[in-house]
């Protein structure tokens, strides 16, 4: 984005994604001395431009000397006094499109203006407004971005770096904060996790005890049913006909809200491995961000409480539970992890779980499976998060998954366990991984 922002205009760049994940960070670092920043807010339209006049008066003194009625008339008075190539960046846009809705028409025209020395930048954390604004066929800036860039959540490799944390406490970390750089950058400034997530989480006036509600708000009008739904699914309804009978409505009225959740980043839908919707029945649905997980899990569950301040005795029973959180996390991590290791001298696709019924007939689950691209090989793994002692126990477990899983096509069984903590493996055939595994770039 660095080299397209230096383009020769006009050029359109548009960055999206969810609030938090350093948009305006990463604009702010690659933008240069000369290009014009502006930050959007809710106030009315003639408010807006006069703010943005004001900031371009910085670069074009007098320039806020004029009172503009509209945007076509800013803009055009922009590339009219325009001596040199230039980029405007409009952070949070969808907060100017909300009160003048003519605004992607007009910077269509500015585009398609062969002649303009002006390159726009257009951030916005409203991904269904951006979607709307930018990426449906029918939006007037549709077609003419020369890049599109979606910001998302950072893997877990990158903790040791932001937070100077490794193995377990990396793991724990991430089972709280998920992958989001603000998260991290609030949780720097304490000593250890309990201290950040009573001061952040659990006190009521934390920065992020109603995250979720800003959340929500940058997409939705109101945000009750997905409140409903990501609580539900956090707190153990994971099929779409246990979450529509708690719920109250029809399962086939779910399927809108769920897909905007999907969407959003913010829920996926899980399918047993090398299955899809047309094949089967059996999928399930997961929150993806482990921020919002845990505070489903533990933020909204003692909210009255919380309420009267009582964070110590709420803070307890987290603890006596947290471990449990943090092997759903682990588990889901030694998923992702897959497709960038080295197991068995191989290069996987991506692993997801499988379950369903085995050879024998009878009910099995397996944590990870994977195909290497060769598709000669079919990978088999345990994920545990507390100290297993008797590693042989797990390996003759996953051997037998391999001898009944019902899918094998003449491949060679490949095995793997990721554990928190383990003693020497009793396998050579076995590949066991640990937190520091999975933390290296």
């Amino acid at each position: 984005m660095q080299k397209a922002i230096r383009m020769p205009a006009p050029v359109l760049l548009v960055l999206y994604g969810r609030r938090r994940c350093g948009k305006s960070r990463l604009l702010q670092e690659i933008i240069r001395k000369r290009d014009i920043y502006f930050v959007a807010d809710q106030r009315e339209k003639p408010l807006q431009i006069e703010s943005l006049a004001r900031e371009i008066s910085r670069f074009l003194p007098g320039f806020d000397q004029v009172t503009y009625p509209s945007w076509e008339v800013l803009l055009d008075a922009l590339k009219a006094r325009e001596p040199e190539e230039r980029c405007l960046v409009l952070d949070e846009f969808p907060y100017l499109v909300s009160q003048a809705p003519e605004l992607p028409s007009i910077l269509q025209k500015v585009m398609d203006n062969p002649a303009g020395k002006i390159n726009i930048v257009l951030c916005g954390s409203s991904q269904k407004m951006m979607h709307g604004i930018v990426l449906d066929s029918t939006a007037p800036l549709y077609g003419r971005a020369r890049e599109i860039l979606k910001i998302r959540p950072l893997e877990m490799e990158w903790l040791p770096t932001a937070l100077g944390q490794r193995g377990t406490k990396a793991v724990e970390s991430y089972a709280v904060w998920g992958g989001v750089p603000r998260y991290w950058e609030l949780a720097h400034r304490f000593n250890n996790l309990d201290d950040a997530i009573k001061e952040l989480i659990f006190d009521r006036d934390g920065i992020l005890h109603n995250e979720p509600q800003r959340l929500l708000l940058d997409d939705l009008r109101s945000p009750v049913q997905a409140q409903s739904l990501l609580s539900l699914i956090a707190n153990g309804c994971h099929r779409l006909s246990e979450i529509a009978a708690r719920i109250g409505k029809p399962a086939g009225s779910l399927s809108r809200p769920l897909s905007n959740l999907i969407d959003l980043g913010y829920v996926k839908r899980e399918l047993p491995f090398q299955e899809s919707t047309k094949s089967t029945k059996r999928s399930l649905y997961k929150l993806e961000d482990p921020f919002l997980l845990f505070w489903y899990r533990y933020v909204q569950k003692y909210q009255s409480l919380l309420e009267q301040d009582l964070i110590d005795a709420v803070f307890d029973d987290f603890k006596a539970d947290f471990s449990l959180h943090v092997a759903v996390i682990w588990e889901e991590l030694a998923r992702k992890s897959v497709h960038r290791l080295n197991i068995g001298h191989l290069q996987w696709k991506p692993a997801a779980r499988w379950w369903g019924r085995g050879r024998d007939g009878g009910p099995m689950e397996i944590d990870v499976v994977s195909e290497s691209f060769d598709r000669q090989h079919i990978l088999f793994g345990e994920a545990k998060w507390r100290q297993v002692r008797n590693t042989g126990a797990v390996f003759k477990k996953l051997q037998h998954a391999a001898q009944n899983y019902p899918h094998m096509r003449g491949q060679k069984p490949i095995f793997a366990c990721w554990f928190k903590q383990a003693g020497k493996s009793a396998s050579a055939e076995v590949t066991v991984l640990r937190p520091r595994d999975l933390l290296s770039r």
